[in-house]
């Protein structure tokens, strides 16, 4: 009985040690949490600036510039990086605490092959989107953001926890709803961006941190 036992715990102790050489492990639920705020907090601002409460907007010179649209871009885009900035520092920040504490590589052949696997999907969305943007289609920004992040985190996932491709396929689903509510994008972006990641970090997190 002692020997199935001991059997059974090195064969266990095989698979974890095939999990951590195959998949990168320390992404940290946390990193998903702050990722989730800092899209709520971009969303915020971003819908200050789109109802026009910004009191940046309430002066004269400020209205002209909003008849060719180019300050009104300006704001937005500048709300986009810095939010995109915020989640990449936090997730990174939580990510290195949690690899440390794992005693893991952070830098390695696995998480190298998950940054280009995540990457591809979205250079390639960022530059099909800022064709739309060009274009005029603004309408079709939030949705091809969603569309491309899943796409990114289903490509990605065979390198991480299973759990981050279910996340994709989720912002997919949304990214393909919000196609045909365009009025409605940057609720669904902040669903997407926001409440998903929340959720998502938050059962990353008990379900593997809270235990360490």
């Amino acid at each position: 009985m002692e020997q199935e036992h001991s059997a059974q715990n090195t064969l266990k102790d095989i698979k974890q040690m095939m999990e951590r050489s195959s998949r990168f492990i320390s992404l940290s639920g946390l990193s998903g949490v702050a990722a989730g705020i800092c899209a709520l907090t971009g969303a915020w601002f971003a819908h200050q600036v789109i109802s026009g409460n910004d009191p940046a907007f309430k002066e004269s010179y400020i209205y002209e510039s909003l008849a060719s649209g180019n300050l009104f871009r300006y704001k937005l885009f500048t709300i986009a990086v810095l939010t995109l900035c915020s989640a990449i520092i936090t997730a990174f920040l939580f990510t290195y605490i949690k690899s440390k504490n794992n005693n893991t590589p952070l830098w390695g052949t696995t998480s190298k092959r998950l940054m280009l696997n995540f990457g591809i999907p979205l250079f390639a969305g960022g530059v099909f989107l800022l064709r739309l943007t060009e274009l005029g289609y603004f309408e079709m920004i939030a949705p091809g953001c969603l569309l491309f992040y899943g796409l990114a985190l289903v490509n990605a996932g065979k390198y991480t926890l299973g759990e981050v491709r279910y996340l994709g396929y989720a912002q997919i689903v949304i990214g393909l709803v919000s196609c045909w509510f365009p009025a409605l994008g940057l609720a669904f972006w902040t669903i997407g961006f926001g409440i998903l990641h929340i959720v998502y970090g938050s059962v990353m997190w008990w379900k593997y941190d809270k235990k360490r």
